[in-house]
């Protein structure tokens, strides 16, 4: 019979055990080991039972062994030494309480799903599982973030294969009371509750839920609420589920309501209010509109709101193609924000054309998220220096008149929460070298740019190490296999080979993540015959794990999915590649470690960073892997391998998957594997060992989320908050009002006339060392030279007299305005470099308050017939 009703029955704790549950409810013990074995110490078989989730295992731990607990001297010891470390933790000061004072008083940071632990599943990939470690590791530097998400009732989904290797999904429902939330609450007790008008005089509310992380609080919205519709209801069902309107009202709930939740919980709890907002990817954006209609409120015009909003914004986009971007129909946007819908007294009109593509290239009547997520940001980033130059092309259409590279969008290339992510046994190993507290802070991205310590680690030890994590993660791919089979209908008679499934000595590769098609999951399939040779090699095999979920509504990842299954199905190399359902960060966990290689074959430029690959080096796997994300940054061969790309336009795609196919597999037959085998005299890998070795001491550092957060803190949050605190309502108006005119002006704005006064002398060469002086003439309309910057833009040329990396150097004003209203520039140029060099003149708004000379998108530059300034001077 199925109940009509569901709710959880909490346990009772003895007295004595009560810190037991504000340590099961503080999300710290999913990275702090001693907190994980103090609850595993609980009841060993309980602890497995329910996946290593303390709340799960304390709601079904007998009352007789609570009570033996209770009285066991030892176990209460440890007990009060964990919660005395977590109130440590949470109360001393950390790095940015010991940083510049004018940090902002608090910044909330806003996603769509947070993977912070596989017993709170409300994350589906990479994205998810970066904004947890950057919540983490803000933690740890004692960042005051403030996380803002929407709780999903169904989180993503669970994956299991059909007898034919076909996916199948399962969504669970999840119980808020039974996760480790708890929910927020009124002075009177009543629960917190956000909401939104939507079309037809409908409303969408939401319940807040909190979950602790360290020292973090993350805010979940949960639209599962009795006064809603069952449409309203529904809203928060599943991460990334439904229509194109109900996508809408999750992004509108998740930007909007987000914002009237962190007003709730400081007013409730006492905490600063945010001086920063952080868009982590564009579902996000409309937390700008709801700050502009607070300020609207108090009287600040809707031009000065967006100043004022976009000061205080910082922006980051995770996607490098346009399809990965929320858009939606210009009349859907409409009508949820025109009369009757939501942000009354904002301009459904104004609204609109934050989002409309209105540059060329793009489609008039979509609104695009990432497009008004830039629109109404100060401060704008991709995740790897590679992804922020293919970002600053992808949105060039935004800035006008300026070159990619001068495009307002840098880069904080991603890094792993490295105690989530590391094996205790590589910590405990690093912890003897190091001690543990300054091992601690070396992965808490507080250590040295170094870890020259694990340098003097024997050769002997690294590889005892190595075989044990192997050797580990075979015996979890055997039993996960095993469940996979039973799932699929297999009788327990015919699964006796699983038994077989993988050697701890042989030479192990990695490739999980989630399946859509520039992924290349099935890349190493592209030669069947070449692979099986490799997998069975006599005297140097390899063995290959994979995992993936793709997307319910994508056949075309599940028939990736069911063509690897199929191979890996086989009985001749079954024991040498294995297939893993229900990728997550259960398994994840188990994963990396294991791991010798860990395997990356994306169609370049397309992976923004792909983190995967930095939580196999913190465990000591070296990457194989397409110079694309954060491997074109940081990759060397001491670390790894890189996949040589066919990435030219006169290659098909076709013909590009063969040639990076055979790449991959002249890599591993000549270079990878026979590094693994080659013994040295002592009878270990001594090359392999110090490749290994060299990838803990020196990319170990860079990868950490405790750099990237640092990165954050000081490259975009602190100039945010100042930027914030600058634009205040008088100075936003004049900001506002400085750029109506401007824009007023510009169409009058030109560069008249560029003469070089040694012009003559030099011809066409000239010295390197020498100086040119340029005087530029100017029309400047109804603006006076402090609302300009002139520029001399110089530097090396291609063969079509593109400037190819130019330096931009201020020319300044001579006077007043001659008789027609012309205005003299002059200024030196030095002729520092040598081969073709040329240079071109500009005019750029400016003002103190701008983060960026192309912030408007405003430049003019000279005509064809103005002058020598856009030619050739040296050849």
């Amino acid at each position: 019979m199925k109940a009509i009703r569901r709710f959880s029955v909490r346990p009772v704790l003895p007295e004595p055990l009560r810190p037991l549950s504000e340590l099961a409810r503080n999300l710290r013990w999913s990275w702090h080991p001693e907190t994980r074995e103090l609850f595993q110490a609980v009841d060993p078989e309980g602890w497995e039972a329910a996946g290593g989730d303390p709340l799960r295992l304390l709601g079904s731990v007998s009352a007789s062994r609570l009570a033996d607990l209770a009285e066991d001297r030892r176990f209460l010891r440890r007990l009060a030494a964990a919660a005395d470390d977590l109130d440590d933790y949470l109360r001393n000061p950390r790095w940015y309480q010991t940083a510049d004072p004018d940090l902002p008083a608090a910044i909330a940071y806003f996603s769509p799903e947070f993977g912070i632990t596989a017993a709170l599943p409300q994350y589906s990939g990479g994205l998810g599982i970066l904004a947890g470690d950057h919540l983490k590791a803000a933690s740890d530097l004692g960042v005051p973030l403030i996380g803002v998400g929407l709780l999903y009732r169904h989180g993503y989904f669970r994956q299991s294969l059909s007898r034919e290797g076909w996916q199948q999904e399962q969504y669970p429902v999840l119980d808020p009371n039974e996760l480790p939330l708890t929910m927020l609450r009124e002075p009177d007790g009543r629960p917190t509750q956000v909401a939104l008008a939507l079309p037809g005089g409908r409303s969408l509310r939401a319940y807040v839920w909190e979950a602790r992380i360290g020292r973090v609080p993350l805010l979940l919205l949960d639209s599962d609420v009795e006064e809603n519709d069952s449409r309203a209801r529904d809203v928060t069902d599943r991460l990334y589920g439904g229509g194109s309107e109900h996508r809408l009202l999750q992004e509108m709930l998740l930007g909007i309501g987000g914002v009237r939740a962190v007003r709730a919980y400081c007013r409730s709890t006492g905490h600063p209010e945010p001086e920063v907002f952080h868009t982590n990817e564009g579902h996000a954006g409309f937390l700008g509109l709801e700050r502009i209609r607070e300020l609207g409120a108090y009287g600040v015009d809707f031009d000065a709101a967006l100043e004022a909003v976009r000061a205080g914004t910082v922006f980051t986009t995770h996607t490098p193609v346009p399809a990965g971007i929320d858009r939606f129909d210009r009349e859907l946007v409409a009508r949820h924000f025109g009369e009757g819908g939501e942000l009354p007294g904002v301009d459904a009109g104004r609204i609109l054309q934050l989002g409309m593509e209105t540059y060329p290239g793009g489609e008039s009547n979509l609104f695009n998220m990432a497009v008004m997520g830039l629109r109404l940001a100060q401060r704008a980033n991709g995740v790897s220096t590679l992804h922020g130059k293919v970002s600053r092309e992808m949105f060039a259409g935004l800035w006008p008149g300026f070159d990619p590279e001068e495009v307002p969008i840098t880069s904080v290339t991603n890094g792993v929460h490295a105690p989530t992510w590391v094996a205790p046994e590589v910590f405990r190993l690093g912890a003897r070298q190091l001690g543990v507290g300054r091992a601690e802070d070396a992965l808490a991205g507080g250590g040295p740019p170094r870890w020259d310590a694990i340098a003097d680690i024997p050769a002997e030890e690294i590889w005892e190490l190595r075989r044990s994590l192997r050797e580990q993660l075979v015996g979890e791919v055997r039993a996960r296999l095993y469940a996979s089979w039973r799932q699929r209908g297999a009788g327990t008679a015919e699964l006796g080979w699983i038994d077989g499934v993988l050697d701890p000595d042989v030479l192990t590769i990695g490739f999980a993540r989630r399946v859509p098609s520039y992924k290349r999951l099935t890349l190493m399939l592209r030669d069947p015959d070449r692979l099986m040779r490799l997998l069975l090699d006599p005297e140097r095999p390899v063995q290959i794990v994979v995992a993936g979920k793709a997307h319910p509504a994508d056949d075309s990842g599940k028939r990736l999915v069911q063509e690897l299954v199929k191979f890996t199905d086989d009985p001749r190399v079954r024991h040498r590649i294995v297939f893993l359902p229900d990728y997550g960060m259960g398994m994840a966990q188990k994963l990396y470690p294991g791991c010798d290689v860990w395997l990356n074959n994306p169609l370049r430029p397309l992976e923004a960073c792909g983190t995967s690959g930095m939580k196999a080096a913190l465990n000591g796997g070296l990457n194989l892997s397409v110079l694309d994300g954060w491997w074109d940054e940081w990759y060397e061969p001491d670390f790894g391998w890189a996949i040589p790309t066919a990435d030219g336009s006169a290659t098909s795609e076709e013909r590009r998957d063969d040639l990076e196919a055979v790449a991959l597999y002249k890599l591993l037959e000549e270079r990878v594997a026979p590094r693994f085998y080659d013994r040295g005299p002592a009878g270990l890998p001594d090359r392999w060992i110090e490749m290994v070795r060299q990838t803990l001491v020196r990319l170990g550092p860079k990868v950490l989320a405790g750099r990237m957060v640092r990165e954050y803190v000081e490259r975009l949050y602190a100039p945010a908050a100042r930027a914030h605190r600058t634009l205040e309502a008088p100075a936003a108006r004049e900001l506002s009002a400085w750029k109506a005119r401007v824009h007023a002006a510009w169409p009058g704005v030109a560069v008249d006339h560029v003469e070089t006064g040694t012009v003559t002398e030099v011809g066409c060469s000239a010295e390197l060392g020498s100086t040119l002086s340029l005087r530029v003439r100017v029309a400047l309309d109804s603006l006076r030279p402090d609302d300009v910057e002139v520029q001399v833009v110089a530097g090396r040329v291609d063969a079509e007299d593109r400037i190819t990396d130019g330096a931009a150097v201020p020319l300044k004003p001579t006077g007043g305005a001659d008789t027609e209203g012309r205005w003299l520039y002059e200024g030196p140029m030095a002729l520092n470099r040598t081969g073709p060099f040329g240079y071109t003149v500009r005019i750029l708004p400016s003002h103190r308050l701008l983060a960026s000379g192309a912030e408007l998108g405003l430049v003019a530059v000279p005509s064809e017939s103005t002058g020598e300034a856009a030619g050739v001077l040296m050849r």
